[in-house]
């Protein structure tokens, strides 16, 4: 299993644009072999004394932390989805426009779960 992690902020005017373009790109990871896709808006991001959710991508004041992920059978089947994203592949519908949200201040990264449990 591989797990793909992304956090970010978005302006409070922009959610339903990003649930439209988040609901498009959980579509296209199903079909591209993605187990399953998970998007959550802030509803309780406290602010730390040294660093917090707001801090790591530089949220300015209007903004909402996002956080979610992408689970993978593995990392091959993510580097491939990957290598198809950045060739556009199934692009074709998407909403278009500008992104919702700022790109440049997005933390992403791949993880190897060391432990689950539930579902």
């Amino acid at each position: 299993m591989y797990v793909a992690v992304a956090a970010l902020s978005v302006p409070e005017a922009n959610k339903d644009a990003y649930i439209e373009a988040a609901e498009f790109m959980a579509n296209w990871s199903m079909d591209h072999g993605a187990i399953e896709v998970m998007e959550a808006w802030e509803l309780d991001v406290p602010t730390g004394k040294n660093t917090d959710y707001r801090k790591a991508v530089n949220a300015p004041e209007g903004e909402k932390i996002v956080t979610g992920w992408v689970i993978w059978p593995d990392k091959a089947t993510f580097d491939k989805a990957n290598a198809a994203m950045m060739a556009g592949e199934g692009f074709e519908g998407h909403p278009g426009g500008d992104m919702p949200f700022d790109g440049s201040r997005l933390i992403f990264g791949g993880f190897e779960p060391l432990l689950t449990k539930g579902r």
